[in-house]
């Protein structure tokens, strides 16, 4: 029995010592840990500069912003727009107009055979606007928009129809001759031709717009 109990005794203190060397190379993990934690608390330090804590959980942090004056960008494209609009009446388009058998319209450079292949339908009509009723400011912006408006869509043949003025003092025709004017004066008008019969006849044209 005392043979055993040496035998026993030693095997427990065996284990003592492997405990005992376990927790010791635990604890120099630990401190070889925190030495390297405060190494790179260090490292930082020095390649920040000083850091302040952050305030406790849930406070909240104003950032800075510096005051921007307000640009009323709208504003200016509605004056841009309204100047884009700003088409005159008095405008003289005599010597701009081909008036033979219909009358036709075509800017400088362009040849007879794009108002020819307009009156023969080429272009295929995409959008229309009809002008009735309107006053003359009413007829004059809606004309500017829709111009505008379907030249940015990439369309390139419209209708615009401004009626015979057979319902006018007189019987002339005062709408469709502003209308003409105010088309010579838009940049994205290339040509307009009287509309044939089976589309308005001598109460609208059809005009062709520049590629987008």
């Amino acid at each position: 029995m005392k043979v055993n109990t040496l035998a026993e005794l030693k095997v427990l203190k065996r284990a003592m010592a492997e405990q005992a060397a376990r927790e010791a190379a635990q604890r120099e993990l630990e401190r070889l840990a925190a030495l390297r934690r405060e190494r790179e608390h260090k490292l930082f330090e020095l390649a920040v500069g000083p850091v302040q804590p952050l305030p406790r959980a849930g406070a909240r942090i104003e950032p800075h912003r510096t005051p921007v004056a307000p640009v009323p960008v709208q504003r200016q494209r509605d004056e841009a727009a309204v100047m884009r609009e700003a088409l005159s009446d008095e405008f003289d388009i005599e010597t701009l107009l081909h008036t033979d058998e219909q009358l036709s319209f075509r800017r400088p450079g362009l040849g007879p055979t794009v108002v020819r292949k307009l009156r023969e339908g080429s272009w295929s009509i995409q959008r229309q606007i009809d002008l009735h009723g309107l006053r003359t400011d009413e007829a004059r912006e809606a004309l500017g928009r829709f111009i505008r408006e379907a030249h940015q869509a990439g369309l390139r043949c419209v209708r615009v129809v401004h009626g015979k003025g057979l319902g006018s003092p007189g019987r002339t025709p005062v709408l469709k001759n502003r209308v003409l004017r105010w088309l010579v004066q838009k940049n994205e008008v290339m040509a307009f031709v009287q509309a044939r019969p089976a589309e308005g006849g001598a109460g609208a044209v059809v005009v062709l717009l520049r590629p987008g």
